[in-house]
């Protein structure tokens, strides 16, 4: 039997905020859907883990994306609607992938978690790699296609193609 926890991928004031430095139009639509989820595995006892962009100043990813998410700063913080509870974990990350220099999969193997439950921002950057990295790990995926958002319907249907079609990844609902 598999042990699961749900991943709520960069869910960030930067994100979602108005006048946010790198907005996802579609964003705001999936947070009613990712709350849902998150109760429900905080009523199953299922781990809640929040990977969170937490960039330095003069970080590389600010050559081809503008600034955000800054370490400390508000636009680095989960938006109200999804702030975490005790109990919940938060990991930071800098790169794409929820497993690139973070302590991700050391917290997987102490919870024994076998399963990832993946929603959240970008389909096609941060969700994709870290479930793409999840999958070559061994762990087994499922990815919400109602609960995650990219910045556009065409890099949302490539994305969550590529995940189903040539890693395999379970992509479960509909797309919005």
């Amino acid at each position: 039997m598999s042990t699961p926890a749900l991943v709520i991928i960069d869910m960030l004031k930067d994100f979602l905020d108005e006048g946010a430095p790198l907005k996802v139009p579609l964003g705001r639509t999936i947070i009613s859907r990712i709350r849902k989820r998150i109760s429900e595995a905080r009523e199953r006892k299922i781990a809640v883990i929040y990977l969170c962009d937490a960039h330095r100043p003069g970080d590389a990813e600010f050559a081809y994306w503008p600034v955000h998410a800054l370490e400390g700063t508000e636009g680095a913080k989960v938006v109200e609607e999804l702030t975490p509870q005790k109990g919940d974990y938060v990991i930071k990350k800098r790169r794409y992938s929820g497993f690139l220099g973070t302590d991700l999969e050391l917290l997987l193997q102490e919870l024994q978690v076998t399963r990832l439950l993946i929603c959240g921002i970008l389909t096609n950057v941060c969700v994709f790699f870290t479930a793409a990295e999840a999958m070559m790990r061994n762990y087994e995926v499922v990815v919400y296609a109602d609960s995650v958002a990219a910045l556009s319907l065409k890099e949302q249907e490539f994305a969550l193609t590529q995940l189903k079609k040539v890693l395999k990844v379970k992509v479960m609902g509909k797309l919005y």
